[in-house]
């Protein structure tokens, strides 16, 4: 066994330059490799020396994560301090009850978080600049053995006094040391399909997350590749694209991806009933389109976090991907029982693995010990340990002949009639998952005067009617004492639910026993309106289906991209740019996402297939930009990356230096004023007025070489789709479009801006050029100035703060005043570009104040 966890370090030091982490952050894909992981630990390790923190002493750390995180997490394992990781999705009023109650000696994490919270703080922002230099003395510090603790984890929020889970080197270890042990015999296996990469949508205070990002890639110079959004399409664009071996998930993610292949397909699910019992490279071949669309080198999921739905398993396994799924608790520091993805037992959380003793009781709850349980708890600002060496888990399990453990539910969660009969919660709610419309569920106790009866709260999509006759489905199929007498409809789009998806039932059950005792009865707050107002900021009188969402519920280009986000982010629903561009009502938006019983003939085909398709327990609304993404022939070849390539580059800085800034030297002889030694450190956006047909070579000439060089342009959505599609030009020339189309785009790299619709693939691709070093040039008027500098278009603000790079304003002056004269700008010597000082912006900055602070910049330097 290891001596402690802090020799992880030394792999990631022997690993070197390979990629070790990527970040996906706005449309920024930002890669660390492990050198650069291991420098910035020490580097923080080096900052705790500073600030004399002791062994013993806590850090908490809140963010996001990324290479910060991970960078405070190690660097506290060598000095010996406890890290205190909390969710970053988490309350500030929670956080701050953790650090009162662990007395921390600093706080890290993003710097968004940190301004609400009191106490010595870092930003993670800050490390770069803030964090002390090498070369160091000793950072590891020789006291941390096996038994020291390293961290604490806050699991429940609920309480008034938190109660923390404390991990000892040994508690991971225990687990680890078989697994590294047994790896060796596998690697050379592994070759062949190396780097194994690991795509993460867990929170790194969890402790699966943990397990899937600190210890298991580093034994094989793996890849983790972060991603927070989780949305279906984005996933399986990235799983594709970064070539993601496995993805680590809980089974709210693999019930999106489902949900979004039914919706591709309708004719999924009777494919999936021939393929039964066949064998798995006979399911590969016949799913081979959807291996194609996640990619040939993605082959597993690893599941974990909360109990995976029999059904759930079933669809994955039949596609023939492989699904690993495990049981676990915060307490246990890693699992206790593995479900072998060859070999499942299917509905089963599988078998008890080397080095844990297992007992069922007699109520049937799960009872556990051994070196990966945690021996102490952090109460009251104080380390205690455990009375007993059994772990009591308060889960519900039954033991089956082959020894899989199948999950019953929480002890906690059993709901006792007032018959005296238990009800698990989990049997009802995969019963009621199974009916059409339901998007979500829990069952949770109701308080009645006769005692207590089981209630269920439904997100459906459909009338009240439909709700009911769901009701009635789910009832039978199961017995008696199970059945469903009351029911309620939630007000809002999905039920309240953790970082890891699991529903919070205490939020449900207070807000159930405070309603109406009617059937279905609930708020009647329309929570789409609320979702949308909560956007624009508006306060419409009376708003009704018919409101328009621009006029009446001022909901902008900018709103409906955020509109956009917060449906993918909250629902997992992918409403393409032109189709929300499209919709004008309240009304027109609820029939397009299939809320609220819209009649069959108002649904597209497909949406209507949709709500009949049955979904699997707590499924998400499907998903439809398959189906209203209807993109004309050649549309994906207007954001190309082939300008990219060497031998275009070279082309065009050829044609840059040798023709573009001739010409304009002879032609326009502008004069050029910009600050001295201006060598960004990074890539910048560069933001513009827009004047005449040949800004960007006027912009071009009065950049140092080393920007113009790697300049990659935004133009006009409509005018570079009109000459890729030979179309709308002078009679007789539309034949030239295409020419034109292509010597701009190689010329200059240029990339369509929508004026309205069409944002977010924009901003990816300029996103993407920003990854590969290019400067990105956007003239955020969205048309040619007339008569002075024109209001900027909202989405500015948006692409700023995704991207995270200093801005640099360039104003064209003097050209609208020779216009206003008549003159013409031939060596007229009246025409100056002006190149400003970068602008930077900080982390919480909304995108209305960026939009605001770049229109002053670039109209002062106007001035």
């Amino acid at each position: 066994m290891r001596a402690n966890l802090a020799t992880f370090l030394d792999d990631f030091r022997r690993h070197g330059n390979a990629p070790a982490l990527v970040a996906y952050r706005g449309n920024r894909r930002l890669v660390s490799t492990w050198a650069e992981l291991a420098s910035l630990s020490d580097r923080f390790a080096a900052e705790l020396v500073r600030r004399q923190i002791p062994t013993g002493e806590r850090v908490v750390l809140w963010g996001r994560n990324g290479v910060e995180w991970m960078a405070a997490f190690f660097g506290c394992l060598q000095r010996g301090v406890i890290a205190v990781p909390l969710d970053p999705a988490g309350a500030a009023d929670f956080a701050q009850r953790v650090i009162e109650n662990t007395r921390p000696r600093l706080i890290t994490g993003d710097e968004e978080l940190l301004r609400d919270l009191s106490g010595d703080s870092l930003a993670f922002e800050a490390f770069a600049a803030s964090l002390p230099q090498p070369p160091f003395a000793v950072l590891r510090e020789p006291k941390v053995t096996l038994d020291t603790p390293f961290q604490i984890l806050f699991t429940s929020g609920t309480t008034a006094e938190p109660k923390g889970i404390v991990h000892t080197h040994r508690n991971v270890l225990a687990s680890l040391d078989p697994i590294e042990r047994e790896m060796p015999k596998y690697l050379k296996y592994e070759r062949i399909f190396h780097p194994i990469r690991f795509l993460h949508t867990l929170p790194l205070s969890h402790v699966f997350g943990q397990f899937m990002a600190l210890w298991i890639p580093p034994l094989m110079a793996g890849e983790v590749h972060f991603e927070t959004r989780l949305q279906a399409q984005r996933l399986v664009e990235t799983i594709r694209r970064e070539r993601i071996s496995v993805v680590c998930s809980v089974p709210r993610v693999l019930d999106l991806l489902r949900s979004h292949l039914l919706a591709a397909d309708p004719d999924l699910p009777r494919a999936l009933e021939s393929a039964a019992g066949e064998k798995v490279w006979t399911r590969w071949w016949r799913f081979r389109k959807i291996h194609r669309l996640f990619g040939y080198k993605f082959w597993a999921f690893v599941c974990g976090g909360a109990s995976l739905p029999p059904d759930l398993e079933s669809f994955w396994n039949t596609l023939g991907f492989a699904l690993v799924q495990g049981y676990g608790m915060t307490e246990t520091s890693a699992l206790i029982t593995l479900n072998h993805p060859f070999k499942p037992g299917r509905g089963t959380i599988g078998k008890v693995l080397p080095g844990r003793d297992v007992r069922i009781t007699e109520e049937g709850e799960i009872l556990v010990r051994g070196d990966i349980v945690s021996g102490a708890t952090w109460q009251q600002g104080a380390l205690r340990a455990n009375e007993s060496e059994w772990l009591a888990t308060g889960d519900l399990a039954q033991r089956d002949e082959q020894g899989q453990l199948r999950f019953v539910g929480r002890k906690s969660q059993t709901i006792v009639t007032s018959s005296g009969l238990n009800v698990h919660p989990e049997d009802v709610e995969a019963a009621l998952g199974a009916q059409p419309g339901v998007q979500a569920c829990a069952v949770v106790p109701l308080l009645t005067s006769g005692g207590t009866e089981p209630v269920a709260v439904l997100v459906f999509r459909g009338s009240q009617e439909d709700a009911q006759q769901a009701i009635v489905s789910a009832n039978r199929q199961l017995a008696e004492y199970q059945q469903i007498r009351q029911w309620r409809l939630w007000p809002e789009l999905d039920l309240p639910r953790t970082s890891t998806g699991k529903v919070r039932r205490p939020k449900v059950t207070e807000w159930v026993n405070a309603q109406s005792t009617a059937n279905g009865a609930g708020s009647h707050a329309d929570p789409l309106l609320a979702l949308i107002l909560s956007v624009s900021r508006a306060t419409p009188q009376n708003p009704s289906d018919a409101s328009r969402l621009s006029e009446d519920l001022g909901l902008d280009s900018l709103g409906r991209v955020q509109l956009q986000a917060e449906l993918e982010q909250r629902l997992g629903i992918t409403v393409d740019d032109e189709t929300l561009e499209r919709v004008v009502t309240l009304g027109d938006l609820r029939r397009e996402l299939g809320l609220g019983g819209a009649p069959a003939d108002s649904i597209t085909p497909a949406l209507a297939a949709q709500r009949t398709t049955e979904p699997g327990p707590a499924a998400l609304p499907r998903p439809t930009h398959l189906i209203t993404d209807q993109r004309e022939a050649g549309e994906d070849d207007l954001y190309p990356r082939w300008p990219w390539s060497a031998p275009v580059h070279v082309v065009r800085n050829a044609f840059l230096e040798l023709i573009s800034q001739p010409l304009v030297w002879i032609l326009a002889a502008p004069r050029v004023e910009r600050p001295p030694n201006l060598r960004p450190k990074r890539p910048v956006l560069l933001i513009a007025n827009h004047v005449t047909t040949y800004d960007v070579p006027l912009i071009l000439y009065a950049l140092p070489g080393r920007m113009r060089r790697r300049i990659a342009a935004a133009m006009a959505a409509n005018m570079l789709r009109d000459w890729r599609h030979g179309r709308n030009l002078a009679p007789g020339l539309n034949w030239l479009g295409p020419l034109t189309w292509l010597l701009v785009t190689a010329l200059f790299n240029a990339f369509p801006l929508p004026r309205s619709a069409g944002f977010r693939r924009s901003f990816q691709h300029a996103g993407q050029a920003l990854d590969r070093g290019m400067n990105v040039l956007v003239f955020p008027e969205g048309h040619r100035t007339e008569g002075g500098l024109q209001p900027f278009r909202p989405g500015i603000g948006l692409l700023v703060r995704d991207s995270n790079t200093p801005v640099i304003p360039v104003a064209l002056a003097g050209l609208s005043e020779l216009k206003a004269q008549g003159r013409g700008w031939f060596r007229s010597g009246k025409l100056t570009v002006r190149v400003g000082e970068p602008i930077e912006f900080g982390p919480g900055e909304s995108a209305e104040a960026i939009t605001a602070r770049l229109y002053d910049a670039l109209a002062h330097l106007l001035r």
